[in-house]
Protein backbone atom coordinates (compact mmCIF):
# COMPACT_ATOMS: atom_id res chain seq x y z
CA UNK A 1 0.00 0.00 0.00
CA UNK A 2 1.24 3.49 -0.80
CA UNK A 3 1.28 6.83 0.90
CA UNK A 4 -1.90 8.64 1.87
CA UNK A 5 -3.94 10.02 -1.01
CA UNK A 6 -3.99 13.50 0.51
CA UNK A 7 -0.19 13.60 0.39
CA UNK A 8 -0.14 12.46 -3.23
CA UNK A 9 -2.66 15.14 -4.18
CA UNK A 10 -0.81 17.87 -2.29
CA UNK A 11 2.38 16.93 -4.11
CA UNK A 12 0.63 16.86 -7.50
CA UNK A 13 -0.89 20.29 -6.84
CA UNK A 14 2.66 21.56 -6.29
CA UNK A 15 3.85 19.94 -9.53
CA UNK A 16 5.44 16.85 -7.95
CA UNK A 17 3.78 13.90 -9.63
CA UNK A 18 4.30 10.17 -9.10
CA UNK A 19 7.15 8.73 -11.18
CA UNK A 20 6.20 8.14 -14.83
CA UNK A 21 7.24 4.50 -14.52
CA UNK A 22 4.13 2.70 -15.71
CA UNK A 23 3.35 1.66 -12.17
CA UNK A 24 0.25 1.65 -10.00
CA UNK A 25 0.05 2.87 -6.41
CA UNK A 26 -2.57 1.29 -4.15
CA UNK A 27 -3.62 3.50 -1.27
CA UNK A 28 -6.44 3.25 1.28
CA UNK A 29 -9.66 5.17 0.86
CA UNK A 30 -9.40 8.52 2.62
CA UNK A 31 -13.01 8.07 3.80
CA UNK A 32 -15.92 5.68 3.42
CA UNK A 33 -17.34 8.01 0.76
CA UNK A 34 -14.30 8.49 -1.43
CA UNK A 35 -13.01 5.70 -3.67
CA UNK A 36 -11.74 5.64 -7.21
CA UNK A 37 -8.86 5.79 -9.65
CA UNK A 38 -6.64 8.69 -10.67
CA UNK A 39 -4.42 8.35 -13.74
CA UNK A 40 -1.41 10.64 -13.78
CA UNK A 41 1.19 10.61 -16.56
CA UNK A 42 2.33 6.97 -16.84
CA UNK A 43 1.35 6.22 -13.23
CA UNK A 44 -2.05 5.53 -11.68
CA UNK A 45 -3.34 5.64 -8.12
CA UNK A 46 -6.15 3.34 -7.00
CA UNK A 47 -7.73 4.39 -3.71
CA UNK A 48 -10.14 1.71 -2.64
CA UNK A 49 -10.26 -0.59 0.38
CA UNK A 50 -9.86 -3.84 -1.53
CA UNK A 51 -7.30 -6.64 -1.60
CA UNK A 52 -4.26 -5.46 -3.62
CA UNK A 53 -3.76 -8.98 -4.98
CA UNK A 54 -7.31 -8.96 -6.37
CA UNK A 55 -6.72 -5.52 -7.86
CA UNK A 56 -3.51 -6.65 -9.55
CA UNK A 57 -5.22 -9.73 -10.97
CA UNK A 58 -8.07 -7.68 -12.41
CA UNK A 59 -5.65 -5.17 -13.92
CA UNK A 60 -3.80 -8.03 -15.64
CA UNK A 61 -7.10 -9.53 -16.82
CA UNK A 62 -7.90 -6.48 -18.95
CA UNK A 63 -5.34 -7.66 -21.50
CA UNK A 64 -4.54 -4.04 -22.26
CA UNK A 65 -1.38 -1.98 -22.15
CA UNK A 66 -0.43 -1.63 -18.48
CA UNK A 67 -0.62 2.17 -18.73
CA UNK A 68 -4.26 1.93 -19.80
CA UNK A 69 -5.37 -0.89 -17.49
CA UNK A 70 -6.46 1.19 -14.43
CA UNK A 71 -8.91 3.17 -16.58
CA UNK A 72 -9.89 0.26 -18.80
CA UNK A 73 -13.67 -0.36 -18.88
CA UNK A 74 -13.13 -4.01 -17.91
CA UNK A 75 -11.22 -3.11 -14.78
CA UNK A 76 -13.61 -0.34 -13.76
CA UNK A 77 -16.61 -2.64 -14.34
CA UNK A 78 -15.03 -5.34 -12.16
CA UNK A 79 -14.29 -2.77 -9.46
CA UNK A 80 -17.88 -1.51 -9.53
CA UNK A 81 -19.24 -5.04 -9.20
CA UNK A 82 -16.83 -5.81 -6.35
CA UNK A 83 -17.64 -2.65 -4.38
CA UNK A 84 -21.34 -2.32 -5.25
CA UNK A 85 -20.71 1.27 -6.33
CA UNK A 86 -21.37 3.20 -9.52
CA UNK A 87 -19.59 5.81 -11.58
CA UNK A 88 -20.71 8.52 -13.98
CA UNK A 89 -17.74 9.37 -16.18
CA UNK A 90 -13.98 9.63 -16.35
CA UNK A 91 -13.18 13.29 -15.71
CA UNK A 92 -10.27 15.51 -16.56
CA UNK A 93 -8.79 16.49 -13.19
CA UNK A 94 -7.40 20.03 -13.00
CA UNK A 95 -5.88 22.17 -10.26
CA UNK A 96 -5.01 25.83 -9.67
CA UNK A 97 -3.18 27.77 -6.98
CA UNK A 98 -5.00 30.22 -4.72
CA UNK A 99 -4.90 33.94 -5.43
CA UNK A 100 -4.93 36.74 -2.86
CA UNK A 101 -7.60 39.37 -2.44
CA UNK A 102 -11.29 39.41 -3.32
CA UNK A 103 -12.50 37.88 -6.59
CA UNK A 104 -12.80 40.29 -9.54
CA UNK A 105 -16.47 39.44 -9.90
CA UNK A 106 -19.56 40.54 -7.98
CA UNK A 107 -20.81 37.52 -6.06
CA UNK A 108 -23.48 36.92 -3.42
CA UNK A 109 -23.11 34.01 -1.02
CA UNK A 110 -26.24 31.89 -0.70
CA UNK A 111 -27.35 30.34 2.57
CA UNK A 112 -29.24 27.17 1.69
CA UNK A 113 -29.82 26.95 -2.08
CA UNK A 114 -31.74 24.04 -3.58
CA UNK A 115 -30.23 24.28 -7.05
CA UNK A 116 -29.63 20.74 -8.44
CA UNK A 117 -25.91 21.46 -8.82
CA UNK A 118 -25.72 22.34 -5.11
CA UNK A 119 -27.78 19.33 -4.00
CA UNK A 120 -25.45 17.08 -6.00
CA UNK A 121 -22.39 18.78 -4.52
CA UNK A 122 -23.53 17.94 -1.00
CA UNK A 123 -23.52 14.23 -1.87
CA UNK A 124 -19.85 14.42 -2.85
CA UNK A 125 -18.40 17.23 -0.72
CA UNK A 126 -18.32 18.60 2.81
CA UNK A 127 -18.32 22.23 3.96
CA UNK A 128 -20.13 23.29 0.80
CA UNK A 129 -20.40 27.03 0.13
CA UNK A 130 -22.24 28.61 -2.78
CA UNK A 131 -22.09 32.00 -4.46
CA UNK A 132 -24.29 33.40 -7.21
CA UNK A 133 -23.61 35.88 -9.98
CA UNK A 134 -26.04 37.13 -12.58
CA UNK A 135 -26.69 33.94 -14.53
CA UNK A 136 -24.26 31.68 -12.72
CA UNK A 137 -23.30 29.72 -9.62
CA UNK A 138 -19.99 28.87 -7.99
CA UNK A 139 -19.79 25.92 -5.59
CA UNK A 140 -16.80 25.23 -3.31
CA UNK A 141 -16.50 22.24 -1.00
CA UNK A 142 -14.11 19.68 0.42
CA UNK A 143 -14.12 16.58 -1.74
CA UNK A 144 -11.75 13.65 -2.23
CA UNK A 145 -9.22 13.38 0.61
CA UNK A 146 -10.36 16.77 1.90
CA UNK A 147 -9.17 18.70 -1.15
CA UNK A 148 -11.05 21.89 -2.05
CA UNK A 149 -13.08 21.43 -5.24
CA UNK A 150 -14.84 24.02 -7.39
CA UNK A 151 -17.77 23.62 -9.76
CA UNK A 152 -19.60 26.25 -11.78
CA UNK A 153 -22.96 26.50 -13.48
CA UNK A 154 -23.81 29.05 -16.18
CA UNK A 155 -27.32 29.74 -17.49
CA UNK A 156 -27.77 29.19 -21.20
CA UNK A 157 -28.96 32.77 -21.69
CA UNK A 158 -25.59 34.20 -20.64
CA UNK A 159 -23.23 31.68 -22.20
CA UNK A 160 -20.30 32.74 -24.39
CA UNK A 161 -19.69 35.89 -22.33
CA UNK A 162 -16.82 34.62 -20.16
CA UNK A 163 -18.90 34.04 -17.02
CA UNK A 164 -17.77 30.42 -16.58
CA UNK A 165 -14.15 31.52 -16.76
CA UNK A 166 -14.80 34.36 -14.29
CA UNK A 167 -16.52 32.02 -11.81
CA UNK A 168 -13.70 29.49 -12.05
CA UNK A 169 -11.19 32.28 -11.46
CA UNK A 170 -13.20 33.55 -8.49
CA UNK A 171 -12.82 30.18 -6.77
CA UNK A 172 -9.07 30.79 -6.63
CA UNK A 173 -9.72 33.89 -4.50
CA UNK A 174 -12.34 32.26 -2.26
CA UNK A 175 -10.64 28.96 -1.41
CA UNK A 176 -9.83 28.99 2.33
CA UNK A 177 -6.32 29.13 3.67
CA UNK A 178 -4.56 29.61 0.37
CA UNK A 179 -5.08 25.94 -0.50
CA UNK A 180 -5.00 24.72 -4.08
CA UNK A 181 -8.41 24.35 -5.69
CA UNK A 182 -9.29 21.33 -7.81
CA UNK A 183 -11.96 20.93 -10.47
CA UNK A 184 -13.20 18.07 -12.63
CA UNK A 185 -14.47 18.46 -16.18
CA UNK A 186 -15.96 15.84 -18.47
CA UNK A 187 -13.49 15.73 -21.40
CA UNK A 188 -16.34 16.05 -23.89
CA UNK A 189 -17.56 19.28 -22.28
CA UNK A 190 -15.17 21.42 -24.28
CA UNK A 191 -16.68 24.70 -23.07
CA UNK A 192 -16.04 23.77 -19.45
CA UNK A 193 -12.52 22.55 -20.19
CA UNK A 194 -11.69 25.79 -21.99
CA UNK A 195 -13.23 27.94 -19.25
CA UNK A 196 -11.23 26.34 -16.44
CA UNK A 197 -7.99 26.34 -18.37
CA UNK A 198 -8.50 30.01 -19.28
CA UNK A 199 -8.95 30.64 -15.53
CA UNK A 200 -5.54 29.13 -14.83
CA UNK A 201 -6.41 25.52 -13.95
CA UNK A 202 -3.84 23.08 -15.29
CA UNK A 203 -4.46 19.42 -16.15
CA UNK A 204 -3.22 17.02 -13.49
CA UNK A 205 -4.67 13.71 -14.64
CA UNK A 206 -7.87 11.74 -15.18
CA UNK A 207 -10.21 10.58 -12.43
CA UNK A 208 -12.95 7.99 -12.08
CA UNK A 209 -14.84 8.29 -8.80
CA UNK A 210 -16.84 5.38 -7.39
CA UNK A 211 -19.96 6.59 -5.62
CA UNK A 212 -22.88 5.02 -3.82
Amino acid sequence: MGEALADLLDAAAAGRFPPADGGVTFTPQPSARDAGVIAFTAHSVIFVDEDPDWLRAELAATGSDQLAAPMHPRFLAALLRRTGRRTDTIDLLTVATARPGPPPLALRELGDPDHPRVVRARHHRDDVRVWSADGGLLVLGRGVAGRWEAAVEVDERVRHRGLGRALAAAARHLVPGGAPVWAQQAPGNARSVRAFQAAGYRPAGAEALLTY
